[in-house]
């Protein structure tokens, strides 16, 4: 069985027992990973298409190294211009090794479900109550300001021609 999978915006065609390199993932050497970013399931007789992702298909895999990728060097140049400009850049990636395929309706093994279930019990933070909110609201409608009122529009200031039309 084989799985065509997404991960950091590539696709990626895998067999069970296959390494490959991904672009970074959280987690250090011997993490488990589960891709559910599924596109296609094949082998056999059939292949199960998604739309975009295959419902309940999984892909396990285990961490076997966080690395580096090979150097890129990027060279920009405008002739004539004395323009040159030399940029150097290292992909940072994971190696993963692909533990087991899953298709929909299949389970893992009860030692990888545990595992899975380990990681997934991290303490989450507790949602903010909706009446926390209210008096925060009325806090900042009493710091704003009243609003202005348009400033009052003053004679114009008279000059020494002005007063001699006046008086005449």
């Amino acid at each position: 069985m084989y799985a065509v999978i997404d991960s950091g915006g590539k696709q990626y065609r895998l067999n069970e027992g296959d390494v490959i390199n991904v672009e970074r993932l959280n987690g250090s050497v011997g993490d488990e990973v589960v891709f559910e970013d599924v596109l296609l399931l094949g082998g056999g007789e059939e292949a199960a298409v998604g739309t975009p992702h295959v419902q309940g298909a999984r892909v396990l895999g285990t961490i076997v190294d966080q690395k580096k990728g090979d150097k890129v060097i990027v060279f920009k140049f405008k002739r004539r211009k004395m323009y040159r400009k030399k940029q150097g850049h290292r992909q940072l990636l994971t190696s993963v090794k692909i533990e087991s395929i899953e298709a929909a309706g299949s389970t893992a093994p009860a030692k990888k479900a545990a595992a899975k279930a380990k990681t997934e019990t991290a303490p989450k933070a507790a949602p903010k109550a909706k009446a926390e909110t209210a008096p925060k609201a009325e806090k900042k409608a009493a710091k704003k300001p009243a609003a202005k009122k348009p400033a009052a529009k003053k004679a114009p200031k008279k000059t020494a021609k002005a007063e001699e039309k006046q008086e005449e």
